[in-house]
Formats: C-alpha cells, sequence, structure tokens
C-alpha cells in the first residue's frame, strides 16, 4: 500500500489540526522533560515542534512545494540545520560536552514537527510516543546494566 501525498495548499482547518497536532507532539516530549527536572522542558519542545511545523507549511500554503518538492526539502533542511545548530550551542558549555540528551530531543521535536506540518501526522505521533518510551524507559533500564 502507497499513500499519495499532495503539496498543494491546505484549508485553514487542516493548518490548525497540523499545528495542534506539532503542539502535542512537543508536548509529550517536553512533558516527559519536564517532570524529570531536565533543561528543555516543555515550552522549548513545543516551540520546536511548532516552529518547524510552520516553517514546512509556508512553502506549501504558497504553492511553491507544488510546483517544486526542492523548495520543501531546503524548508526541511533549514530547519535539521537550525536546530542541529541550537543544539550544538547548548552542549557545549565551558569547553565541555553536556547535556547531549537535551540537543537530541530538541531535534527529534523538530523532525516530528516537521512530519505533523507535512501531513504526516500519524508518523509524529507515533514518534513522539516512541521518543518518551526512550527518554522514561532506557533511562531506567541503564541502571539495571
Amino acid at each position: 500500500m502507497s499513500a499519495t501525498y499532495s503539496f498543494a495548499p491546505i484549508s485553514w482547518y487542516e493548518i490548525s489540526l497540523r499545528l495542534g497536532i506539532a503542539l502535542l507532539i512537543g508536548a509529550i516530549i517536553g512533558l516527559e522533560r519536564e517532570t524529570q527536572g531536565k533543561s528543555a522542558g516543555l515550552r522549548t519542545n513545543m516551540l520546536v515542534s511548532f516552529g518547524s511545523a510552520v516553517i514546512v507549511l509556508i512553502p506549501i500554503q504558497i504553492g511553491a512545494a507544488q510546483q517544486n518538492l526542492d523548495v520543501l526539502g531546503r524548508a526541511i533542511s533549514g530547519v535539521v540545520s537550525g536546530v542541529g545548530f541550537i543544539g550544538g550551542g547548548t552542549i557545549l558549555r565551558d569547553s565541555r560536552v553536556k547535556g547531549l540528551t537535551f540537543a537530541a530531543a530538541i531535534w527529534v521535536s523538530a523532525a516530528l514537527g516537521i512530519s505533523a506540518g507535512c501531513g504526516l501526522w500519524l508518523l509524529g505521533l507515533i514518534g513522539a510516543l516512541i521518543t518518551w518510551v526512550i527518554l522514561r524507559l532506557v533511562d531506567k533500564w541503564k541502571d539495571f546494566l
């Protein structure tokens, strides 16, 4: 089974749905970080996921993605490299590497926000749940090793 996706401009209802799902994705990851007292909590992950969705929705809404998918690819590439830059800046503190999980969580929030913005909401939600499991359970498993 293969799905066909169109990157034609969408209704305001669909935009609201995609952005709402992006916020939910960021909230799932951010709440886990927040409850563990880690940096990059609820607001940070929600903003990263939401912003990523907005950035990919812009070429979709102006019709550029429908005319040339490279435009959408460049928007996605810009999000990934920009968030990578933010993550890199946050983990290098006082000439030490610290907060690698922080940077990875932000990067995943951005990727899942991109998926929501592109209309791949199920991929985004499943990815958020898997990320929550990784952040919550893998940390507990390593104590037993």
